[in-house]
């Protein structure tokens, strides 16, 4: 009897130690004794000041201020990051799939999305922009001037909701990538383009024949912000990840790794 005790013993044991490694009620596999469980972040590293590519070192890697958060997080979490970039419509199924365990990629809650997946509270609010090339400033000031017209937006996002919404007549190009939209803008493949004020800045920054305008969307400022993404059914995630936002802003961090950000694109 005492042989079946002793092994009913370390059977829980070893219970508990991988109750302890896992997250949030997802097993994580673990090598070794001190290695930390790890926390998935899927992100679409094309969409900068948030998340974008940027060599260090030699080395090509995934920085931006939704990245600093998403560091911030783990380490508060005690558990080690590690970076899945992939196309800005996949993220949803990736989470709800079970391959990523949070999503931070400038994400807005949309009521649809969250049908999906639990979101945190805001960690940012941006404005939409419009940039248009220069030598089109006299001829595209209002969105008026925009029907018939083409626009760019990223496929998936809130922008192409707007432009589908409030432009009616104007025709819409959904590319996945932020960079594409870019050149074909800057090629006149498009007449426009409509991305966040940070992305917006940081690319006129680097192009100088591109320009914001003044063209406002009418929305209301809670549509405009992003949240972290979580599986349904992640309470205690959400919640540790919400006092680590509230830590963040609390302590003026978010607007410090957005000016960071914005200084490695400048290098």
């Amino acid at each position: 009897m005492k042989g079946i005790y002793g092994k009913l013993l370390s059977l829980l044991i070893v219970g508990m130690v991988m109750f302890s490694l896992s997250s949030c009620g997802k097993e994580v596999s673990v090598e070794g004794e001190n290695k930390k469980a790890k926390l998935v972040l899927g992100t679409s590293a094309d969409y900068a000041p948030y998340e974008f590519h940027k060599e260090i070192d030699g080395k090509d890697t995934i920085v931006g201020f939704d990245i600093d958060i998403a560091k911030a997080i783990a380490e508060d979490l005690d558990m080690e990051l590690e970076i899945k970039d992939m196309s800005f419509d996949g993220l949803l199924e990736a989470l709800v799939t079970g391959k990523i365990d949070i999503i931070i990629a400038g994400m807005t809650p949309t009521p649809e999305r969250a049908e999906n997946v639990d979101f945190s509270k805001i960690y940012y609010t941006a404005v939409n922009n419009i940039l248009i090339n220069k030598e089109n400033m006299d001829k595209i000031s209002t969105l008026e001037d925009l029907k018939g017209k083409k626009i760019g937006v990223q496929k998936g996002s809130v922008q192409e909701a707007l432009v589908t919404e409030q432009i009616k007549e104007a025709e819409f190009k959904s590319l996945t990538k932020i960079t594409d939209l870019i050149l074909e803008l800057k090629h006149g493949k498009v007449d426009a383009i409509v991305i966040e004020n940070p992305v917006a800045e940081a690319y006129v920054e680097k192009n100088q024949d591109l320009m914001i305008t003044d063209m406002k969307f009418d929305v209301n400022s809670e549509e405009l912000g992003s949240a972290v993404a979580a599986a349904k059914g992640s309470d205690e995630l959400i919640e540790a990840i919400n006092k680590t936002i509230d830590k963040l802003i609390a302590e003026g961090k978010i607007n410090e790794f957005i000016v960071e950000a914005n200084n490695l694109l400048e290098d």
